[in-house]
């Protein structure tokens, strides 16, 4: 089975995380929620405190199969600053695993030269940070093994191509399905 890591700090959107979560397990896909506070709950935009399955230190990253960023301009700020975590979304990305980001989030990516010369998509305040992306409207990008979302009003978008991958998108589409989502 698939394994993914999605990683919190403070500030964190809470729909563009537990979106992505919801989906991953409903699609059987094995997702820990990561606190990057060492902190085992942490509080998202709009002051809701979520239960981490683990803290950073307690992550074995051979482990996963994608790393996933949620948004939330304090969250992106607070996982960008996080340098073993960006340490790791550097290795995944230069291994070939997946990484995906929504939101403020794909700006980490821009920073971090990963997307060059690919489609991407961010929330339009942050596509100026898509530093050598060909920038998009689109709900969600996949280029190769990084996905990117432009918020919270595509969150749903953006956990179903991340479940599509690993599960396939008829098994995503059957999902989306039960839970009265048109898939795209």
């Amino acid at each position: 089975m698939s394994k993914i890591a999605i990683f919190f700090a403070e500030g964190y959107e809470e729909i563009e995380a537990l979106a992505v979560v919801d989906i991953c397990r409903r699609c059987k896909l094995d997702i820990d929620m990561v606190s990057v506070t060492e902190e085992k709950q942490v509080a998202g935009s709009h002051g809701i405190n979520v239960e981490m399955d683990k803290t950073f230190s307690q992550v074995d990253f051979a482990e996963y199969d994608m790393l996933v960023l949620p948004g939330g301009l304090k969250g992106t700020l607070g996982l960008e600053a996080h340098e073993g975590l960006m340490a790791q979304i550097d290795a995944f990305y230069a291994s070939g695993k997946y990484i995906g980001a929504i939101c403020a989030a794909p700006s980490i990516f821009g920073h971090r030269g990963i997307l060059k010369g690919r489609n991407a998509c961010s929330y339009p305040d942050f596509e100026s940070h898509l530093e050598g992306a060909s920038v998009t409207a689109g709900p969600v990008e996949i280029s190769d093994n990084v996905i990117t979302s432009r918020g919270m009003g595509t969150a749903m978008d953006f956990g179903l191509a991340i479940a599509s991958v690993f599960v396939g998108k008829d098994t995503a589409c059957e999902a989306a399905k039960k839970f009265i989502y048109e898939m795209k």
